[in-house]
């Protein structure tokens, strides 16, 4: 058999690449090609074998990419999020030859969230009721037009995301009430020079305070979705990161968070993922359903070998919906797979074991 020949578009020195070439080297595979996306944004582009299966892996964690792709500036600041898409997109249509293991079309809609979104419900999967969802739903300009959507749409409870984003940079979770009230909680810190992000989850009370937030944000290209209840694990709410590989799900981790955000990063932890299957099946809604969704989702994009699905539980386990599809969703260190689908193999060897089948697949 021919080996594998692979190669990844990254920062070589990112943890994403040197797990990659870990698994690559615990497998017998020889070690991917690497090529920065410093030289690939400076403008060189890359070229790539006919036989080379070209992984795009996070441009994230380099400030020289970040200054490359959004312009100068401080890596932590919310802004420049459409600069920044549009320059991913020109640079990624650089690449030349190979086959892509991220295909460059599910990558443009995987990171917008609005187009996402429209695509994943034209799909039948469940997802979160939103007013903004596809390319000719009205993008809000200011805070008065997120709350006037919002209260269109019955949503009293939601979501206010940037387009382009990641990791909850720039998320709001609103929450309004009768008489005008208003709260929200968010990472983002609002300061006299701009708007940042930071790791601490603050609460906003008041509409001007929420106001002055959103309004900070609102050239982000604003999405807008219903914020759904989550079931509670030990007084934390709880969502799932499943990792769906070739069109299957192999990993799964459960979220935790004390506040509306689960990601790991900004405080949230790993919690019992027996109880989330447990939820799933005592409740009649199934656990093999609940991955069945994710997968759904994943086959939306089905010339990308891998994403990560954020599975959203109903507050009773008796349904889930999606709230987002990640096309660099694979960073999940120490994550054995789920019993009978990846047993022993970490979310890189996974990918590595269902490449050749995949491709031959995706390729038909």
């Amino acid at each position: 058999m021919t080996p594998l020949r692979l190669a990844v578009v990254g920062n070589p020195e990112n943890r994403r690449v040197t797990m990659l070439q870990d698994a690559a080297a615990r497998n017998g595979i020889p070690a991917p090609r690497v090529v920065s996306w410093r030289e690939v944004l400076a403008g060189r582009g890359a070229r790539f074998d006919p036989d080379e299966l070209v992984r795009l892996d996070s441009p994230g964690e380099d400030p020289e990419v970040d200054r490359l792709l959004r312009g100068p500036g401080d890596p932590t600041r919310i802004a420049g999020g459409p600069r920044w898409y549009a320059s991913l997109l020109a640079a990624v249509g650089t690449l030349r030859g190979g086959r892509h293991l991220t295909d460059p079309q599910d990558l443009a809609v995987l990171f917008d969230k609005r187009q996402c979104h429209a695509v994943l419900a034209a799909g039948g999967v469940p997802v979160p009721p939103s007013p903004t969802s596809g390319g000719d739903a009205p993008v809000p300009r200011d805070w008065p037009e997120v709350r006037e959507l919002a209260a269109a749409a019955g949503l009293r409870r939601f979501f206010v995301k940037p387009a382009h984003g990641s990791s909850a940079a720039g998320v709001v979770a609103v929450e309004t009430a009768p008489g005008g009230r208003v709260q929200a909680r968010s990472s983002a810190e609002l300061t006299t020079d701009g708007v940042y992000n930071s790791l601490r989850v603050r609460r906003l009370t008041g509409e001007a305070e929420v106001g002055a937030l959103v309004d900070a944000v609102a050239g982000e290209h604003l999405h807008i979705e219903a914020w759904l209840p989550k079931p509670s694990w030990r007084g934390r709410a709880a969502d799932l990161r499943i990792v769906v590989v070739a069109g299957r799900a192999t990993h799964a981790v459960l979220r935790t968070s004390a506040h509306p955000m689960t990601n790991l990063h900004l405080g949230g932890q790993r919690g019992d993922l027996d109880t989330a299957r447990a939820g799933f099946d005592s409740a009649g809604y199934g656990w093999d359903n609940a991955l069945a969704v994710a997968e759904r989702a994943a086959a939306r994009f089905p010339r990308t070998l891998c994403v990560g699905v954020d599975l959203l539980p109903a507050a009773n386990w008796r349904g889930a919906a999606v709230g987002e599809v990640n096309a660099f969703g694979d960073l999940l260190p120490g994550l054995s797979g789920l019993p009978g689908r990846a047993d022993g193999l970490d979310t890189y060897s996974a990918q590595l074991a269902a490449i050749a089948g995949w491709t031959d697949h995706a390729a038909a």
